[in-house]
């Protein structure tokens, strides 16, 4: 089984470094120039990735950890002024960022409701 509560981790920290992003980009939306920037998806990051299982025993095999997002800046349509920002779309991102956040938090009190439970204590 893969560690679900590691993979929630790098989950919640990618959406926090990304709602940080999107905020710059946000703040940004009248600066002349500027390009508005976003991460790498969280799924083509996971893709390149084995999900490492969890190791209870000496004899199996360790994994790799997740990679860091990587910056990129996103192609748009551009503004006189050469900005690329659209409000519209940075908002959309937030909130889809916010609703990712709360699916995580809930499989993560899923997964400790169940692990209690097998444990024969309640939540």
């Amino acid at each position: 089984m893969a560690d679900i509560f590691a993979l929630a981790e790098a989950r919640l920290g990618w959406i926090g470094q990304r709602q940080s992003l999107l905020a710059q980009n946000i703040a940004n939306a009248d600066t002349p120039g500027y390009r508005a920037r976003d991460l790498t998806p969280f799924a083509t990051i996971l893709a390149g990735e084995k999900l490492a299982p969890t190791t209870t025993s000496p004899s199996h095999l360790s994994g790799r950890g997740l990679l860091a997002a990587s910056l990129r800046t996103t192609p748009a349509a551009r503004a006189p002024d050469g900005n690329t920002v659209s409000t519209e779309d940075e908002l959309t991102k937030v909130a889809d960022g916010e609703t990712n956040a709360a699916l995580v938090g809930n499989l993560w009190k899923t997964y400790m409701g169940m692990y209690l439970t097998a444990l024969g204590r309640s939540g």
